[in-house]
Order: C-alpha cells, then structure tokens, then sequence
C-alpha cells in the first residue's frame, strides 16, 4: 500500500493541500488527530469493535451463481457492502471519523452527501455518539433521494438543501467547505470519500480499507486462489479503494475502476473523470477533473447521485498513471440494465453506483471464462433509487 509523502502527494503528483490559511490550520490540526488516532490501539479496538456490533462486519461473500448464465463465463463474486447498517460502506468511513471528531473534541460534526447514503450513515454515527450533525445536499438529490433525507431527520440530523450550481453532490461540497471553514474551532468535517485536501484521501482509504482486507480473506478461504479481477464503482472512489486496498500488492489481481459515463463519454455531462477529463485542482487536491478549456469545472450527469461528481480522489489518480489499476465506463443505460438483472436474477437490488460495477463485471465475465473469478464490490442497496428508477421509467 502506498502512503502520500509529508506534501500529501500520491506518487508526488497527486493530493496536496490547495486551500485557504483558515483551512490549512484546520487540516493540520486533522492530520496530528489522526496520527495520534492511528498509533493508539485503543483507537481501532473501539472502531472494530463499532464494526462487529454496529455495523455487522464482516459483510458476506457471496457467489453471483444467476447474473452471468452463459456456459464457461467466469464466476462473479459480490462482496456485500449493502448488508452493512445503513445500507453501504459509507458507515465504515464515518464511524473511524465520528471518533476522530469525538477523540478531538468537536461538539459538531458536518458533512456532504450526494446519493444521501453518506449522509445517513454520518446522521447515524452522530445519534450514536452524542454528537449533532449537519448534512449539506444538494436541491437536485434533496429532491431524487427525497427518503435518505426523511431518514437523515429521522435521525436527528439538520439537512441544509444547496441550491446554488447544478444542486448535486460538488455544490454540497462547496457548501461544506464554507461552512467548515466559519466554524473550525467546533466543527468537524466528515468528507465521504478519497476526495478532498491531505489527509483525508489517505484517512478515508484507511477506514475503507476494512473491505479488501475482509474480501481478501473471504476468497482464499473458500476459493483457495485470489480472484483474477476486482471490479468497483468510481465517484469520489471510496468503495473502490476500499476493496483495491486489499489486492494492490498482487500484481496478478487486475483493477478495475468503472465511473459513470452518463449519458456517454462523449456527452457534454459526463461524470467520468478518469476517463473524459483532464488534470486540475478539485476540493483541495490535485487529481483528474471535468473542466472547461478555461479551466472552470464543467457539469456533469449520471443517473446516479452517488457517481454525479466531476472529480476523482488523487489515489486513484495515480493508480490510473502508474498503471495498476484499469479505468473504464458504463452509461446510464448500461446501468439500469444491471440494475435489472441483479434484481431479477439475483434477488438482490443494487444501488444505481454498484450496478455500474456490475455492468462492466458482466463483460468481464463472458471474456474471461472459466478460468476467471470476478470479485464485484456491491458497494450499496438500492431501494434508496427504487422511486427515481420508477418514475424514469413512467415516463
């Protein structure tokens, strides 16, 4: 595994801190927090112990015997990250950063969310602490994930509803920023993903990692072999770097990131960063970004909440130029498809991000034969996206 150098820098060319003087002592203040977290046992005693009882790790494992029926395809695996409380592995990153924040002692904890899944389980993590919280989100998902927001306030949680830009998830965070940067003294910020300035892209691989470690386990001991490629969903790039944390060093095992690619990589909105944009500077960090020939972030489309960002986190910014890890798409189309077939072939209802994953799997499978062994992380549940998929479907 790789840890950014003292800049915050990924193979020193991706991360940094590019923010203002307020924010700079804020991230600073973070990083010794964390530093001090990580080298104290008792630290990861309470979170995995948060894990076993509160979350209900480790997630299952899972062979896929229905998605891909055709004779000599590849065998798919599901790591169930959807069987977590809350319903994805959102819970795993803000249950490290909730005893970050409560060990720090900030009385107030904020965060963005875009498909609200971060958002609940940040909500949760606040009920179960003692510690408020404040969700910023944007108009567009406020309204398309109109259930994660009534669970949110369910759970004690202020939602602040964004309406400036295109109303998605880079507007919240923008939001998110300000307010942080008013209120450092008190407030901690939970970021949701491999985003953001130093330390949180490698903070939040960190309580992600959890996955690939468990995944990896999982797969020798029922397989007796490490899979030939581990697919993930790509938006921020939580997921993905939690399940390729555990395969990095395997240089046999093959990566794959899928991001969304909306309504195509050609499309003026796209969500597909890796694949469609170029390198700049996003949120604090130095990564591949859409942005306008001037250099202003472009808008960008998915279907789904959770991948409709127009950057990526700088890990996988460099996985993508050393070459570990693969980079591909799947549109809007591509996805429901996936969608579909895991529902009825499967019983189980992804989430409209890890149906991308699926998407590209399938493919993988059907080239691969059977010699391969696909490993998906199922990164979410999706009746959160049940009502949005009803209605374009009406239509």
């Amino acid at each position: 595994m790789h840890r950014p150098d003292a800049r915050g820098y990924f193979g020193g060319a991706f991360g940094g801190k590019f923010v203002p003087e307020v924010l700079y002592e804020a991230l600073a203040e973070l990083e010794r927090g964390m530093d001090a977290a990580f080298a104290d046992p008792t630290f990861w005693n309470e979170y995995h112990a948060l894990l076993r009882d509160f979350v209900g790790r480790p997630s299952p494992l899972m062979e896929a015997t229905r998605l891909v029926e055709e004779a000599g395809a590849a065998k798919v695996l599901f790591k169930r990250e959807d069987l977590n409380h809350t319903g994805a592995h959102k819970i795993n990153n803000t249950v490290g950063q909730g005893l970050l924040a409560r060990r720090m002692g900030k009385g107030r904890i904020i965060a963005e969310t875009g498909a609200g899944q971060h958002g609940v389980a940040t909500a949760t993590i606040g009920a179960k602490l003692g510690i408020p919280v404040d969700v910023y989100m944007g108009a567009l998902d406020v309204e398309r994930q109109s259930l994660n927001v009534f669970v949110m306030k369910l759970l004690g949680a202020q939602v602040h509803s964004v309406t400036s830009g295109t109303q998605t998830l880079k507007d919240a965070t923008n939001e998110a920023f300000r307010e942080w940067a008013a209120r450092v003294e008190d407030t901690f910020y939970v970021i949701g993903s491999v985003v953001g300035a130093h330390p949180y892209p490698f903070m939040v691989r960190e309580f992600q990692k959890v996955i690939g470690i468990e995944a990896r386990a999982q797969v020798l001991e029922r397989y007796g072999r490490l899979p030939t490629d581990v697919v993930a969903c790509v938006g921020g790039g939580s997921n993905a770097m939690g399940i390729f944390s555990g395969f990095i060093d395997d240089l046999d095992v093959r990566l794959w990131g899928v991001e969304a690619a909306g309504h195509g990589l050609d499309a003026g909105d796209t969500a597909a960063s890796l694949n469609a944009g170029s390198i700049g500077i996003l949120h604090g960090s130095r990564s591949y970004l859409l942005q306008t020939p001037e250099g202003q972030v472009s808008n960008t489309h998915s279907i789904s909440a959770g991948l409709d960002y127009p950057g990526v986190g700088p890990e996988h910014a460099f996985l993508k130029e050393s070459g570990r890890a693969t980079y591909v798409s799947a549109t809007d189309e591509e996805a429901l498809r996936a969608y579909h077939r895991c529902a009825e072939r499967e019983g189980i209802v992804p989430a409209l991000e890890s149906a991308h994953a699926l998407a590209h799997a399938q493919k993988l499978a059907r080239e691969l034969g059977g010699k391969g062994l696909v490993l998906v992380n199922l990164s979410g549940r999706g009746d959160k996206d049940t009502r949005q998929v009803a209605a374009l479907e009406e239509r």
